[in-house]
């Protein structure tokens, strides 16, 4: 599967996804209690939404992993270290 193939290990990935959206998830808890004034709702506001939104950000992490645009090539990147 072309989402897959990346340049980055999947272990990565998942950690990258795991840290974002503890801090994800304490932004959305944080505003819901805000925005309601109940940390109960806030609380199940914020649980809701932490599997899928980390599920979509490892899947769009490994989707841009494929895409080249923005990289400088091996030999330019070598040229500019030496």
């Amino acid at each position: 599967m072309f989402l897959f193939k990346g340049r980055e290990a999947h272990s990565r990935s998942f950690a990258k996804a795991v840290s974002w959206r503890i801090l994800g998830s304490i932004d959305t808890f944080l505003l819901s209690w805000f925005f309601t004034g109940s940390p109960k709702a806030a609380g199940a506001i914020a649980v809701s939404e932490v599997l899928t939104k980390m599920v979509l950000y490892y899947f769009h992490e490994r989707a841009w992993s494929n895409v080249s645009w923005g990289f400088q090539k091996d030999e330019q990147a070598a040229e500019k270290a030496a």
